[in-house]
């Protein structure tokens, strides 16, 4: 098991046969996570896309978490966003960035982020140690791509 305190990170991109403005239309606003996340059963944004926007995560079955808006790029076709420690993700100091850039005729949609797992104590909890931790925001990233995916080209 690791012991270090080092940052992890996690990184998916996936190809969308859709024009990047297309694609970016779908993804673009703050509060349109529960669009295309399928865990996502609302996700209001106090301030809309301007930046320290907080969005309030209610996960289907329960959980939540809370996450600011750091800044969004229109012409760039990305945001960025933190995540408060605690609620149902289980790492601390979150931070990602959605990314939408065209490839031709296609779209490239990159989701990257960096964290510490929750408990970075020695010797943590089985469900708690690094693998875990990338392993789960991995698994959001992948899932959520391919369901983005799946929206856009139908």
């Amino acid at each position: 098991m690791t012991t270090s305190a080092s940052k992890l990170s996690a990184y998916d991109k996936i190809t969308i046969d859709a024009p990047a403005s297309a694609v970016w239309a779908r993804i673009r606003n703050f509060d349109a996570l529960k669009d295309w996340l399928p865990p996502v059963a609302e996700c209001p944004a106090d301030k809309g896309n301007a930046p320290g926007s907080v969005r309030r995560i209610k996960l289907h079955g329960g959980g939540e978490v809370d996450e600011t808006l750091l800044s969004h790029d229109e012409a760039g076709m990305q945001y960025s966003y933190s995540a408060a420690d605690g609620g149902a993700l289980p790492v601390t100091g979150y931070q990602s960035t959605v990314r939408v850039s065209p490839q031709g005729q296609q779209a490239l949609v990159e989701w990257r982020g960096e964290f510490y797992r929750a408990d970075r104590g020695e010797n943590p909890a089985a469900d708690k140690n690094d693998e875990t931790a990338t392993g789960a925001i991995q698994g959001i990233y992948k899932g959520g791509l391919a369901a983005l995916k799946n929206l856009v080209e139908g």
